[in-house]
């Protein structure tokens, strides 16, 4: 990336624009590239030649999903996101759509590893906070090229800056220890340290405080 483009990836971090139905494609592609070496999607994912695409359609889906119960947010010309979900959103899924739900389910993870993304789903709603009311951050990716560069903590900043702005506390499971450090750095602490299964790699609960608006 050139010196502008890095300086223009960093402005539009700084005050992420919301995504809409039209930019799902686009968020997709950015957070499937972010998420392309992930320890937990490469542990439940299908591990065959339709691994990348696997990940790029459940991306759409998740997307999707988050544009339907919260909010996601991106930088004008594209290169990381975030989805961001209230806590009132969350709970069981009603059976109807997690039965029509699962032909999707199973072309990400192949039969061999349903079992996988189900144990990892029942841990995540188990040990997910269930009061008070907070705002989850359900993903937050930067494309690799961009990686490094400060653009996913000027991303996470703005949408903490909404958060406090609301006066909720924040939640969010981190699955790479890379990660956890930034995280820490904007005042969220590990409560709990999650495995699905025993071989599952591991993911980091964490909780912030809410803050009074700076």
């Amino acid at each position: 990336m050139t010196e502008a483009e890095i300086l223009d990836l960093r402005r539009g971090a700084e005050a992420p624009v919301a995504a809409g139905m039209a930019d799902i494609g686009a968020v997709a592609q950015d957070l499937s590239a972010a998420f392309s070496t992930d320890p937990v999607f490469n542990w439940f994912l299908r591990a065959d030649a339709r691994h990348d695409a696997a990940r790029l359609k459940l991306f759409q889906a998740l997307i999707a999903m988050g544009l339907a119960d919260g909010e996601v947010f991106r930088p004008a010309g594209g290169g990381a996101a975030s989805i961001w979900l209230p806590s009132e959103s969350l709970g069981p899924t009603p059976f109807l759509q997690e039965l029509r739900a699962l032909p999707r389910i199973i072309g990400a993870t192949g039969f061999s590893r349903l079992s996988r993304i189900s144990a990892m789903r029942r841990m995540m709603d188990a040990h997910h906070p269930k009061a008070p009311p907070h705002a989850y951050l359900w993903f937050l990716g930067v494309r690799p090229d961009a990686q490094g560069l400060g653009v996913g903590s000027r991303l996470l900043a703005a949408g903490l800056a909404r958060v406090d702005a609301k006066g909720l506390p924040a939640y969010l499971e981190s699955s790479s220890p890379a990660n956890v450090p930034l995280y820490r750095r904007y005042g969220f602490e590990v409560v709990e340290v999650l495995k699905a299964t025993p071989d599952a790699p591991e993911m980091w609960a964490m909780w912030r405080e809410a803050r009074a608006p700076e």
